[in-house]
């Protein structure tokens, strides 16, 4: 027998805990896990396996709304960029455990709407500007620990390496931007929303150097994980070394990536289908 679709399911019964496969049918969709385009691999990999026993636990707690969980993803994935101000390892630990937090939280805010059928716009604007504040929030509080805020090394920080986390974190905003500016640009012209197809871009060369670029994988250090993650690496290589040279290293190879990212995602949009 066929699964009941969304639109068939009996009400829900919030003061009944589901059961895990229950849960799994609605808030896992079958092919949702397999869209490497909206999942992350992380989430792939373990943390949608965490988020559906804590979306099982919040199933009957009504007090938390769906929104209630995206504004604390929000307040997570900032505090996780202020962490990193804290001197010494601790600070880098810190951030990096504050974005598995954030990454979770991003999970469960959607599971938790998909079972309650609580899904809205408000909803979806709110996760998107959510991963805004929060990756900007992550570059720039790195900026701010390689510029030694708190003096660490020095009666003065160094503000050039503020800058240039500030620059990375302009970069990740404006490479999100160009992404959701495709949707704002067909929606304004009576035109649905993308297909993942119409991204592989008309020409063969940009084609290729798209492909290139996707198997090396580099553009995906300025997302909150894999940024964070990053840092931390440079934390432990910076305890080990006694100063903040890698942290600085790290400063500069994403405030690069940032940029150049910017510029070869907005020709490979303006060169796709995705503008047609």
């Amino acid at each position: 027998m066929s699964k009941p679709s969304t639109a068939e399911r009996p009400p829900v019964d919030l003061t009944r805990r589901p059961s895990i496969e229950e849960l799994r049918a609605v808030i896992h969709p079958e092919g949702m896990l397999q869209r490497r385009s909206a999942e992350h691999w992380a989430g792939r990999l373990y943390m949608r396996k965490i988020s559906l026993r804590i979306t099982r636990i919040l199933s009957t707690v009504t007090v938390i709304t769906p929104n209630g969980l995206t504004y604390l993803m929000m307040l997570t994935g900032i505090l996780a960029g202020i962490a990193l101000v804290v001197p010494g390892l601790a600070g880098a630990v810190l951030g990096a455990l504050l974005i598995q937090v954030y990454l979770l939280l991003d999970c469960v805010d959607g599971e938790v709407a998909r079972w309650r059928r609580q899904t809205s716009l408000t909803g979806v604007y709110l996760d998107r500007v959510g991963h805004y504040m929060s990756e900007a929030a992550l570059l720039t509080g790195l900026g701010l620990r390689a510029a030694d805020l708190l003096h660490r090394e020095g009666d003065h920080a160094a503000w050039q390496w503020a800058f240039l986390g500030t620059l990375a974190a302009l970069g990740a905003i404006l490479i999100k931007s160009e992404t959701d500016l495709v949707d704002v640009a067909r929606a304004r012209s009576g035109m649905t929303a993308v297909e993942d197809e119409a991204s592989v871009p008309r020409s063969n060369a940009v084609a290729k150097a798209r492909r290139a670029a996707s198997l090396l994988k580099f553009h995906r250090l300025v997302g909150a994980v894999e940024a964070s993650l990053f840092i931390l690496a440079a934390g432990i290589a910076d305890a080990v070394r006694g100063d903040l040279f890698f942290t600085r290293l790290a400063v500069v190879v994403l405030a690069a990536i940032a940029m150049l990212q910017t510029v070869l995602h907005l020709l490979s949009i303006v060169l796709s289908s995705r503008l047609r």
